[in-house]
């Protein structure tokens, strides 16, 4: 029996981001969703998920999500079989970008949350496909359903989130990382850095989508996902 696979969405997404991916993934393992909340650091959220999670298993996580699959990672890295990160940046925050995030999180506090969230998924971080206005309503709607106070958490989360290089180097545990060709929030450079430091890591890009790739090419991610978490696993 495969190991099962937890899978972690980003910020102010649920399910419904790796629906289609829970779906074919199912077929060969049991698959759980764990959101990253409550929590008010990275480290709270992935010492959440250690507690409820099985012995062993296989892990992925966009952006936020990514962050807190690295954490597990660095806390007990023995219990990880097989880790993939999509739209998923290593480094901490730097401080243009802390203060940035600081003026969205205002805007939530003021019963502003859709132009926080306008500010912090831009629609140019998708590819212009078709149907990118169709998953920007979807996002309005996840966003929305979570609130304005997971909003703030979140954020702050990813405010003071540590830079995991380290956790990355020492990491040889079989890794994918899963970048949009047209991502306007993390180039493909950054994730290719990314996939750099870890040992047994490779990167592939996916064509004409941008950061919510499980959305925009539904089809390609699972592919990609299934071909990874299905094949060998490498020793340690």
């Amino acid at each position: 029996m495969n190991d099962p696979l937890i899978l972690i969405p980003g910020l102010m997404s649920d399910a419904r981001l790796f629906g289609q991916q829970i779906t074919d993934l199912s077929r060969a393992r049991a698959v759980m969703v764990v959101l990253p909340h409550p929590g008010a650091t990275i480290e709270e959220m992935s010492a959440n998920l250690l507690q409820n999670a099985p012995p062993r298993f296989a892990i992925a996580g966009l952006g936020l999500g990514a962050h807190v699959a690295l954490d597990v990672m660095r806390r007990e890295l023995a219990r990880v079989t097989k880790v993939a990160f999509l739209s998923a940046d290593p480094l901490g925050e730097t401080p243009e970008a802390a203060a940035a995030r600081e003026k969205r999180m205002i805007l939530a506090r003021s019963d502003r949350l859709g132009q926080a969230m306008e500010a912090e998924l831009p629609k140019s971080a998708l590819a212009p496909t078709s149907d990118r206005d169709a998953i920007m309503t979807l996002v309005e709607d996840m966003a929305f359903a979570m609130g304005e106070d997971v909003f703030i958490a979140q954020s702050r989360a990813l405010q003071r989130r540590r830079d995991q290089q380290k956790t990355l180097r020492r990491a040889t545990i079989p890794a994918l990382i899963l970048a949009g060709a047209q991502d306007g929030l993390v180039p493909v450079r950054r994730q290719s850095f990314m996939a750099e430091l870890m040992p047994t890591a490779r990167v592939q890009v996916i064509e004409n989508a941008g950061h919510l790739l499980p959305l925009e090419r539904p089809e390609a991610v699972s592919k990609a996902l299934e071909g990874f978490f299905n094949g060998p696993l490498i020793l340690r």
